[in-house]
């Protein structure tokens, strides 16, 4: 867990988890979703480019 003025604010387990969805995408974004300043829910969309 990382830790800033005592607090907690990122948990090794979702570090992990962000690592191995950045690794996978190409194009996209991933939304933290935050309650009570804890990650509750973590969104990827990923974008796939089509060519002509």
């Amino acid at each position: 867990m990382k830790e800033t003025e005592g607090k907690q604010i990122l948990e090794d387990s979702y570090l992990c988890t962000l690592r191995k969805l950045l690794n996978d995408m190409k194009y996209g974004s991933i939304t933290l979703i935050v309650q009570d300043g804890k990650i509750v829910q973590i969104d990827k969309t990923e974008k796939h480019r089509i060519r002509n």
